[in-house]
């Protein structure tokens, strides 16, 4: 007999897949694939270029009709260097909640969304319900592009996309958009007691670091302002640095990573270009001493910020599922950028948890907070059923 499962029973199994970004996430993948199989869905893998990691996209209902999408990731942040009191991949439940990582972030919402597509095979829907199960989400969104791609040429879109990040259940319409990079500065090495001689590539990065820090100055009081969000502005951080093998030598050779969290109003690339004019101007005063000297910026990812509007019908529908009328903005990135830029999908952010847990050791999520995406995926199912 095939075992029940239950939103929390199936959240204990997820979690006990230690789907860390660099890690497969193919076991749980292939799970998920044979439960859903097993109920009757429509299902397709995506596989990355290793055959270790893989997307799946599931269609339960008609296959000519657009849909509701629900969105998650299966990855999860690593649990090295945290002090867990608690066995990581392993569920545990105490005083109302459930501890592992992912529990929050985010395989409470993936069970949910699974048990309600097991649901959704067992009655005649007149809208079909998709399921996107993306990885590699943490380091950047890179997993769900290739399941974009596909929805890319495929003859039906989703009519709205539910993102299932944690919200505590509220409607979030917006998030900033990302772009990462790496600056490397070129100098010239001299031994340290020749050091006026040399042109050292820390100095160099640190004075790149201090343009960057002007900019965000610029940016927080000129910039473009939203007050949904904690920061209402774009913002410009530094992350890492790294140069220099020993004390006594001028180091010719730098890096550092910075990032730019924009919101919607914001170009990244307007700002990247204003880093690169000042890069430009910085190297001519530089180059007629050391020919050699440079500085590189390359983007190593980026994804969209999301921006829907508030008195769109998606977002009516899902306020109506949650009987509430309040929607916010969140500091995170999310999937629904890309959704939403690339495929004009109508997107919002609603799922079980706070971010607050996420990420941390002893994550946890409040079994009220799983109960409450139930009773919307139930609602939801409830209209699938009647027809959007």
């Amino acid at each position: 007999m095939s075992e029940i499962w239950t939103t929390k029973s199936l959240l204990a199994k997820l979690i006990s897949y230690p789907t860390v970004s660099a890690d497969p996430n193919l076991g749980l993948i292939t799970f998920c694939a044979d439960l859903l199989e097993t109920a009757g869905a429509q299902v397709t893998l995506i596989p990355d270029e290793t055959g270790k990691k893989a997307n799946l996209f599931a269609t339960i209902g008609p296959k000519d009709r657009a849909g509701v999408l629900l969105s998650g990731h299966t990855d999860v942040v690593p649990v090295a260097g945290q002090n867990w009191t608690v066995p990581p991949f392993e569920m545990t439940e105490s005083d109302g909640k459930l501890f592992g990582r992912g529990t929050t972030d985010m395989k409470g919402f993936v069970a949910s969304a699974v048990i309600c597509a097991i649901n959704a095979s067992k009655k005649e829907l007149q809208t079909p319900l998709h399921l996107a199960l993306s990885y590699d989400e943490e380091i950047g969104c890179i997993g769900v592009r290739s399941l974009v791609d596909m929805l890319a040429t495929a003859p039906f879109r989703p009519q709205f996309c539910i993102v299932g990040e944690p919200t505590l259940m509220k409607v979030a319409t917006g998030h900033k958009g990302k772009t990462a990079a790496r600056v490397t500065t070129t100098g010239h090495a001299a031994h340290s007691a020749l050091a006026p001689t040399a042109l050292n590539a820390i100095h160099m990065a640190c004075d790149m670091i201090g343009f960057l820090r002007k900019l965000q100055d610029t940016l927080a009081d000129d910039g473009t302002q939203d007050a949904d969000y904690d920061i209402p502005y774009s913002t410009v951080h530094v992350g890492t640095i790294n140069g220099g093998s020993v004390l006594n030598i001028v180091p010719d050779n730098a890096e550092f990573m910075f990032e730019i969290r924009h919101l919607a109003g914001d170009n990244p690339d307007v700002i990247i270009a204003q880093i690169e004019a000042h890069r430009d101007q910085y190297l001519a005063e530089i180059k007629p001493r050391f020919a050699n000297a440079n500085v590189t910026i390359e983007i190593t990812d980026s994804y969209p910020s999301l921006s829907t509007d508030a008195n769109s019908g998606a977002v009516g529908i899902v306020e109506s599922l949650l009987k509430s009328n309040h929607t916010i903005k969140v500091a995170f990135g999310t999937e629904g950028g890309l959704f939403s830029s690339r495929l004009d999908i109508p997107t919002v952010v609603c799922g079980p948890g706070s971010m607050d847990q996420g990420h941390k050791p002893d994550e946890f999520i409040e079994i009220t907070q799983l109960d409450a995406c139930d009773t919307m995926l139930e609602a939801l199912l409830a209209r699938l059923v009647t027809g959007l």
